[in-house]
């Protein structure tokens, strides 16, 4: 079932690592317009972008997309998407995706491929991406998120640390490249959740094993939830927290 489903990009002038990247130019058009660009590509029913910022709303507006609005004071991207729902009194069945307004290259195969796995399941009110690790490298590597899945594809963890634990292969001083029944997947961070599971998350108050991997994604598990993981042929390029990252992107665009 290919239902209908609404992408609220977040996205925040006050970058640390790079302050007003929303609006930094890649192939000569600011950033979020790319990203704008993907959600519509992806045949989004409805495109919000949820920032804190009016440079941001209003380089939006000029570009013919949606913007509101939000509160300075969010924790995070989930909950900026919580309070555009409520702005907008969406039904609690309302499918959002979160596309982060810093991955410009994100596939819009993927966006619809979250939203859709999402509508057609019943046991979660959440779902994500992962692509298999074939790499040694990758899995050691704290930056490429971990997940672990059940038989039926919902998550069982998440960890920057190598899971699962490949007791012979990983105990060599050099791993070999492995393909290990599949059981390696990098997480990708592109979520769709209903608004009515946003209600809950909001709720909740952070969990200890968010606190120590500093992964959001915990929190629900924490509570008992569970998290639908749609796996996908390859993780995409990564998003841009850096000014070599936004060169990096500026060169991939231009090939």
């Amino acid at each position: 079932m290919n239902a209908p489903f609404k992408v609220v990009i977040p996205a925040r002038f006050g970058s640390t690592r790079l302050h007003g990247k929303p609006l930094l130019l890649i192939a000569g058009k600011p950033m979020i317009a790319h990203v704008c660009e993907r959600a519509k590509e992806a045949n989004a029913e409805e495109i919000i972008v949820a920032t804190d910022d009016e440079r941001i709303l209003n380089a939006v507006l000029a570009l013919g997309f949606q913007a509101v609005l939000t509160r300075e004071n969010h924790e995070s991207g989930t909950e900026r998407i919580a309070e555009v729902a409520e702005k907008f009194g969406w039904s609690n069945d309302t499918i959002i995706v979160n596309l982060q307004g810093d991955e410009p290259l994100l596939p819009a195969d993927y966006i619809r491929q979250v939203a859709h796995a999402l509508a057609n399941q019943t046991q979660a009110g959440i779902a994500t991406l992962a692509a298999n690790i074939h790499e040694a490298d990758e899995i050691f590597n704290p930056n490429a998120v971990k997940v672990v899945l059940d038989k039926n594809g919902y998550a069982l963890y998440f960890s920057r640390a190598p899971i699962p634990w490949h007791r012979e292969e990983f105990k060599q001083s050099s791993p070999t490249p492995f393909q290990k029944g599949g059981l390696f997947f990098r997480h990708i961070g592109l979520y769709a959740y209903t608004a009515g599971f946003l209600k809950k998350y909001c709720a909740w108050e952070a969990s200890p094993l968010e606190q120590i991997e500093a992964l959001e994604q915990l929190r629900i598990l924490w509570h008992g939830e569970k998290i639908l993981v749609q796996i996908v042929d390859k993780a995409p390029p990564a998003g841009v927290d850096t000014l070599e990252d936004l060169q990096r992107v500026e060169a991939f665009l231009k090939n």
